[in-house]
């Protein structure tokens, strides 16, 4: 490359085409010629890759070159809107993220608190409870049938509070029958007269129909049987139910039998059996 022809493109925008030597294919490299050391036999080009050298003996071709071709307001445009698109996505994986924490901590309270409601459940299934202590029986005035039944309850040791308007009771006899409390069947013994027995009263003031069951408080000494209807830790009650009219007979003949179970809305049920003896020798009959 001639010494006149390089000092004609210096200072100018160019496309230098140089080869090196064994190499079959030519390379681009466009910027402007800054300076022509002859002596080391470079030229200095500020190029878009920076300020660099070309060695005189590989340029095979210099020719002028337009700038804007190269750093166009386009070309810039274009990188920032890489760069926006970058920013975009990096926010919206932000916010996918924080959303996303925001789901699992929600989820994480929610199935805490559905946990913590389940144990609390469990806890009372098992531990509350009703048992019954005494079954008893009461025969028509010829003692020829069982006309009534009391079944003698308290709460489980530990039980929690339990309403026995909410409870049901289920008899296994010729048939599945269900019973549900009786409101205005609700009485206390401090109610009876005394010298009058219990069932003798109780067949005279409590009116019971076939599916209802009624309550009569032996020991209720905060009144909370009497009230509400709820049986705490030291109450003594009897569920009484009218046999006759539950098996719409005159009642449970000698030698049969029949079972049931008293089942609170939370804890565990209590059963029974009757097995009526050969013979009512009296009108009060104690099957437990």
């Amino acid at each position: 490359m001639e010494k006149k022809y390089m000092e004609r493109f210096k200072g100018r925008y160019c496309k230098f085409v140089t080869k090196e030597p064994g190499e079959i294919r030519a390379t681009v490299t466009t910027g402007l010629l800054e300076d022509v050391d002859y002596e080391d036999g470079f030229v200095i080009v500020d190029s878009k890759q920076g300020l660099g050298a070309l060695r005189i003996n590989t340029i095979i071709a210099i020719k002028p070159a337009n700038p804007k071709a190269k750093h166009s307001n386009r070309s810039n445009d274009d990188h920032a809107v890489v760069g926006i698109e970058t920013l975009i996505v990096f926010i919206a994986m932000i916010l996918v993220a924080a959303v996303t924490a925001t789901v699992l901590i929600q989820t994480m309270d929610t199935l805490q608190q559905r946990a913590r409601y389940i144990s609390d459940q469990t806890i009372k299934e098992v531990s509350s409870g009703i048992s019954i202590t005494n079954v008893i029986g009461y025969t028509n005035a010829n003692q020829t049938h069982l006309e009534y039944l009391a079944l003698q309850v308290r709460t489980t040791a530990g039980s929690k509070d339990i309403d026995l308007s909410v409870c049901t009771l289920t008899m296994i006899y010729d048939k599945l029958y269900a019973l549900t409390f009786n409101a205005s069947a609700s009485i206390d013994v401090d109610d009876k007269p005394s010298g009058l027995g219990v069932f003798e009263w109780l067949s005279d003031n409590l009116t019971l129909q076939a599916s209802e069951y009624g309550l009569f408080a032996l020991h209720d000494e905060d009144d909370s049987v009497t009230n509400t209807n709820g049986i705490n830790s030291g109450d003594i009650v009897l569920i009484v139910i009218n046999i006759s009219k539950v098996l719409n007979t005159t009642g449970l003949p000698p030698r049969d039998s029949f079972t049931g179970t008293f089942q609170p809305e939370l804890g565990m049920k209590a059963s029974f059996n009757i097995d009526t003896p050969a013979v009512f020798s009296k009108r009060t009959v104690s099957f437990y």
